[in-house]
């Protein structure tokens, strides 16, 4: 399995006491490091190219993300800031997708993990916002759709937080299909099941205290069969374990087995449909222990062979 990071993600300090913290790609890591030794193949993200960028964003956004920054801190919202390191950090996040996407579509690997931050689903083609700069995970399915001429790309969020970002930027476009659980009442308070879109946008809320049951069999019996009709030819994954019991930022009860089931289940939709091939981006997760463990669990199922289907 290919691991894509680079230093330059860790540089990108929100300022003090902010949950978006550079010890968060830190812990990340190092679990890897040490749950998987010898078993990843780690690889240096290159930085995303303008071209590669503006498929999704607007230039002005870019330009705003991008310029050089002196001041130790700078404010794009209101939990929104950029340091010095913030402008490098975004685009190796976002470079880390579309070499994800090259490597798994040229075949020398079915699997990759971008271990990188900032995290990028609440960025609009025009807004930076919710923490994230650019949507690393939007630039990735652009790429895909361009580059390798994919017909039938699927976007798959179980962070706890809708990636309004990712809605936003795909709603007329059919080839790309958006897919996300997310508990309700919570920011950016979007993503419901109206949304239709191109007809390729699916949201179930989940209500504050929702545990491993309610989302398991949300997505046996709804997400997973939908992406199963659609037939993707490439997975893509925003991986946010925010939904945890113990994060900080809202009030999922999931447990770390959960995310490992619904990884083993989207691995087995790969396999059938997509030649196995998934790329997975870090989005949120603020409870560091969490983290680190959904992580490790996270490319342990994906590394494994899937056990089947079923809310189990």
């Amino acid at each position: 399995m290919l691991v894509f990071t680079h230093p330059a993600c860790l540089l990108h300090d929100p300022g003090p006491g902010h949950p978006e913290c550079p010890q968060r790609l830190q812990v990340v890591l190092d679990a890897l490091h040490q749950a998987f030794p010898g078993q990843l193949d780690w690889r240096e993200a290159p930085p995303a190219k303008f071209g590669e960028l503006t498929r999704v964003h607007d230039s002005a956004l870019l330009d705003l993300v991008l310029q050089p920054q002196t001041a130790p801190l700078r404010q794009l919202d209101m939990d929104t800031w950029t340091s010095p390191g913030s402008a490098s950090a975004a685009v190796h996040a976002a470079g880390a997708g579309v070499a994800a996407v090259d490597a798994v579509m040229l075949g020398e690997d079915p699997l990759a993990f971008c271990a990188v931050r900032p995290p990028g689903h609440h960025a609009t083609s025009s807004t930076a916002m919710g923490f994230c700069l650019l949507n690393n995970i939007a630039i990735a399915a652009a790429y895909a759709r361009d580059r390798h001429g994919l017909e039938r790309i699927a976007v798959v969020d179980f962070d706890v937080h809708h990636g309004n970002g990712t809605q936003d930027i795909f709603q007329h476009d059919a080839r790309v299909s958006y897919y996300s659980t997310h508990q309700a009442g919570l920011f950016p308070e979007s993503g419901l099941r109206r949304d239709r879109g191109a007809g390729n946008l699916m949201n179930i809320l989940l209500p504050p205290g929702s545990g491993g049951f309610r989302f398991r069999n949300v997505w046996a019996d709804e997400m997973l069969p939908a992406i199963d009709d659609f037939r993707p030819q490439l997975l893509l994954i925003s991986a946010g374990f925010d939904a945890h019991l113990r994060d900080p930022q809202a009030d999922l009860m999931l447990e770390t087995d959960d995310f490992a089931w619904i990884t083993r289940e989207l691995h087995a939709l790969a396999r059938r449909h997509a030649a196995g091939r998934v790329v997975s981006m870090l989005e949120g997760g603020y409870d560091l222990q969490a983290l680190a463990e959904c992580s490790v669990a996270h490319l342990q199922a994906l590394m494994a062979t899937p056990s089947g289907s079923g809310p189990g």
